[in-house]
């Protein structure tokens, strides 16, 4: 499994230790996408491969390393992995992501998308959350229930066809877009995993605000309505 993560040392550790308890996890990645704190060193002293961005690089990227680096690590030269993605602020519910791997192991999908059974704080995250769904019905036709949602199984063939993997925060609304115009099976899975809840400080503002620029970007390359809408904006703003 793989685990993009930035300035998480406080819950790396915790995330990594569930995750490696998961059935057949012989193998967890961490991608410290050039964090400033001890997030790689924490992830390791837990049971961790882990992989160093020098620079902050985005999750798209992050995602990309982490699938190399598995490529790589795999010793048994064997059936290609399946690719288990996981959030490094999962904590100890990162254990219980099972119910991705299963129908993705048993061949009814060939990719997973995790619905959070827990309430978690949005605190204005709402609107970006909206944008993604929408833009994934209008291009699709399927109606996400939770599409920002990183915990996700893919095959490695899933993942291969969806590369190059989209920029940043906008990873998610394009693989999904990606995979199911290329007949792709999506299905989404009730796990009982949470994040941290979602702050409502500068910090936090600025992280939702560049959620929402990747996204916009995302669906711009793959809608030109959006496209337009964009560049009508910009030419407003000049």
């Amino acid at each position: 499994m793989i685990i993009p993560a930035k300035d998480e040392a406080d819950r790396i550790a915790v995330t990594v230790k569930a995750a490696r308890e998961l059935p057949g996890a012989g193998l967890v990645v961490v991608v410290d996408d050039g964090s400033s704190d001890g997030t790689g060193a924490a992830a390791r002293q837990a049971g961790a491969r882990v992989v160093r961005h020098s620079r902050n690089r985005g999750k798209g990227a992050a995602m990309e390393t982490g699938a190399e680096a598995v490529r790589l690590l795999d010793e048994d030269g064997g059936r290609p992995r399946h690719l288990l993605f996981l959030d490094a602020d999962l904590a100890e519910t990162a254990g219980e992501a099972a119910p991705l791997v299963t129908p993705v192991v048993d061949g009814t999908a060939d990719m997973t998308i995790a619905v959070f059974s827990a309430t978690v704080k949005l605190g204005g995250h709402g609107f970006v959350v909206r944008l993604s769904r929408d833009g994934i019905r209008r291009a699709t036709g399927w109606a996400a229930t939770q599409p920002l949602n990183g915990q996700r199984c893919l095959t490695r063939a899933a993942f291969e066809a969806a590369r190059p993997l989209a920029a940043g925060f906008g990873v998610e609304t394009a693989l999904t877009i990606d995979l199911l115009r290329k007949g792709f099976r999506v299905t989404e899975v009730e796990v009982p995993l949470a994040h941290r809840a979602t702050g409502t400080d500068w910090r936090a503002q600025v992280h939702r605000a560049r959620q929402f620029r990747d996204v916009a970007r995302a669906l711009a390359v793959r809608e030109p309505v959006v496209a337009g809408q964009i560049a009508r904006v910009r030419g407003r703003r000049s």
